[in-house]
């Protein structure tokens, strides 16, 4: 019995209320920028500084002009720890400090006004005994005395004693307690007093401690609000802390100035930044086998993707991308959230380089991730590689199937939380969208049409729009289909009639998106006009119609699925 549709306007009616409607370009690469913005939002919580809370160094030994003979020496010699690493999307965790007791801290804060007037004195050793004072203090994260020493006007002396190049422990702790203060939410105040260029200046100190304590500062202070690493770069730090990257650098180094790049790589970067320099150091930083050092080396990579023009070119022509690929296979979910989120930003590019990922096997070490139990946060840019793979030609949709994603793509699109749902729809109606008839075949004999015909009722009008893209192609090779078998019934119309998904196109007639609307009355009137004709005698009639359709359910011809769901935790 024909079914009457949901009344319509009528023609006049939506032509006086048009609209125009949304962009539905083929790539649906926009959505990364999400991704940024939650990056971004990460970093502004501060999760990028860190606290030095090591005990005393060693004593440092007067300053001496590097010479062949001690050049050895050069690297740092003291017994300080390594300095508290963490991934760019977790708070930094350190080392158990031997921290001052509290009697004694909370002695020193009393005398707060004495150390105040034995920094602003003339004698060199009351500054240096105060300075280590209050270093002391403000590496007990237990102790909150930043806002009074804040208060208290003593930066600018701080800033004043990293020119002390004579009395280089006296640098030492002045960066020390700078690099803490840096460490709060006054990371501004640093910047502002004067610091920066002399920090900059130390990054080329004789001294590898002094260097290394430079180079924390630096990377607090570029991990602080836009202005802040503004500043840093400004006074040209970038090319002082290339220089820091030399061989025979001991890890703990290495890791801090790796970090440091990679917070001065976060957002734009000055057009007067040289940016193969910088790729020459992370491509080899890339290769290491210290994961703190690879993690912060990835994200600066995805950082340069965005925030340089032809950042993506860059990266390539760097000869990242096959070891990017390769550490798909890493163990830890910290190496491998940076790297795959690198290469979700490469498959954003153009089909050159889209081509890149592709020729260096990518979907094949895509397919684990998306079947096996990992988080939903790599989970979700595995989908979003896929999706932006199969924007491209009828070739790299077949390179899709080849590598067998589709069968976990439907799965994670009928069994998964709401938003890598929506990821893995993006996927399945570009793929959809462009694919051949026997290409479509192989996704409906997959399972795809019931899980498509649920995206119908989300909220996100471009993901809607490419889904019904997507049916519209499988509907189209359904009815060359049923032409070339002589057959009266287009097998795929049926049954999305049988699985609800007709109900729900009918239901998008309401929406008020004039580019749905329009596709949605195209497909009802194209493939299901049988249904309607007797309620409105004007619209077109379809040669596609039939008074019976008879068909097996898309069920039958579904592979069996995994046996148990994936784990979708963070």
């Amino acid at each position: 019995m024909p079914r009457a549709p949901p009344p319509r306007p009528s023609e006049g009616a939506r032509l006086a209320a048009y609209k125009p409607g949304v962009d539905v370009a083929r790539s649906r690469r926009r959505r990364e920028d999400r991704l940024l913005a939650v990056r971004r939002s990460n970093r502004d919580a501060g999760l990028f500084k860190r606290r030095r809370d090591e005990p005393t160094p060693t004593p440092i030994p007067p300053a001496r002009a590097a010479t062949p003979s001690s050049q050895a020496d050069d690297e740092p010699t003291t017994t300080t720890t390594s300095p508290p690493s963490s991934g760019p999307s977790s708070p930094p965790s350190s080392p158990p400090a031997e921290s001052v007791p509290p009697t004694a801290a909370h002695s020193e804060l009393e005398g707060l006004s004495e150390m105040v007037e034995k920094v602003w004195s003339d004698d060199a050793t009351s500054q240096l005994e105060a300075t280590i004072q209050f270093r002391r203090l403000l590496s007990d994260e237990k102790n909150p005395t930043v806002i009074k020493i804040i208060r208290a006007d003593v930066l600018p002396r701080f800033s004043d004693f990293l020119s002390r190049h004579e009395h280089p422990q006296l640098q030492m702790e002045a960066a020390w307690v700078l690099t803490n203060i840096t460490a709060s939410d006054y990371t501004l105040l640093v910047a502002e007093c004067g610091a920066v260029p002399r920090l900059v200046e130390l990054l080329e100190s004789a001294n590898a401690n002094i260097r290394h304590q430079a180079t924390w500062a630096l990377g607090n202070i570029a991990a602080d609000v836009p202005t802040c690493r503004e500043i840093v770069l400004d006074h040209g730090a970038v090319m002082p802390l290339l220089a820091q990257f030399r061989e025979g650098m001991k890890v703990p180094v290495l890791r801090t100035a790796t970090w440091a790049l990679s917070n001065l790589c976060f957002g734009k970067l000055p057009a007067e930044v040289q940016v193969k320099p910088i790729l020459d150091i992370i491509s080899q930083l890339i290769h290491s086998v210290d994961e703190k050092i690879l993690g912060d080396a990835c994200w600066a990579l995805c950082y340069i993707c965005d925030g340089v023009s032809d950042g993506i070119q860059h990266v390539l022509d760097a000869g990242a991308c096959p070891q990017l690929v390769n550490l798909l296979m890493h163990a830890s979910a910290n190496i491998l959230l940076p790297a795959i989120t690198v290469l979700a930003r490469i498959s954003s590019g153009d089909d050159a380089q889209v081509q890149v990922l592709v020729e260096n096997d990518i979907l094949n070490y895509l397919a684990p991730l998306l079947a096996r139990n990992y988080p939903k946060s790599i989970k979700k840019q595995a989908c979003l590689i896929v999706s932006n793979i199969s924007t491209g030609s009828k070739d790299n949709i077949q390179a899709v199937i080849d590598a067998d994603v589709i069968s976990p793509l439907i799965f994670l699109l009928k069994t998964s939380e709401k938003d890598i749902k929506e990821e893995a729809a993006w996927a399945i109606s570009n793929a959809a969208s462009g694919g051949s008839n026997d290409q479509i075949q192989y996704l409906v004999s997959r399972g795809c049409l019931e899980p498509l015909c649920n995206v119908l009722t989300y909220q996100d009008a471009d993901l809607v729009y490419a889904c019904l893209e997507g049916l519209q192609n499988i509907l189209q090779a359904g009815a060359v289909g049923k032409q070339g078998q002589g057959s009266t019934v287009n097998p795929y119309a049926q049954f999305i009639l049988e699985c609800g998904g007709l109900d729900k196109l009918e239901d998008l007639q309401e929406v008020d998106n004039d580019a749905i609307y329009k596709l949605v009355m195209k497909l009802l009137e194209g493939y299901w006009d049988e249904e309607v004709s007797d309620d409105d005698p004007n619209l077109p009639t379809s040669n596609d119609s039939a008074e019976t359709v008879e068909t097996a359910s898309e069920d039958a011809a579904q592979p069996t699925e995994p046996s148990a769901s994936p784990n979708e935790s963070e």
